[in-house]
């Protein structure tokens, strides 16, 4: 298997590992009757602060991940893989870590200066595959 495809394993994993420090507190605060309903209506209650910051990175990650994903594909399909964008793809990774502490504790700019790396990272890896 490719590194970038190795990378986008790892990325899925970590998708599924901030679903699960979400969705721990999640059903907590809300209970487990709201959190498996239908959610046909807003919960009587909000989140908390940090949980709410957990949902939002997730949500984050899940859309960061449809372009890493798209980026892996043209890199891989293209048979584009290089020192370069291996170094990308693994730039993606760490930034999407650094990523949900940053959000969880609400590190400004910082927060925003790591999705930058991420997404640049992404950028530059379908870059890359077009030159």
């Amino acid at each position: 298997m490719s590194t970038e495809l190795t990378v986008l394993a790892l990325a899925i994993v970590l998708q599924a590992v901030q679903y699960f420090i979400f969705a721990v507190p999640a059903n907590l605060e809300l209970g487990t009757g709201y959190t498996s309903s239908a959610r046909d209506y807003p919960p009587s209650k909000s989140l908390s602060v940090k949980t709410g910051r957990l949902q939002r990175a997730m949500n984050n990650h899940f859309e960061a991940l449809i372009l890493f994903t798209a980026a892996v594909v043209v890199v891989t399909l293209g048979d584009q893989s290089t020192a370069f964008t291996r170094g990308c793809a693994w730039a993606y990774l760490a930034a999407r870590v650094a990523y949900v502490p940053a959000y969880y504790l609400g590190w400004r700019p910082w927060r925003s200066a790591i999705f930058g790396v991420g997404f640049f990272a992404t950028l530059l890896m379908v870059l890359a595959a077009l030159w």
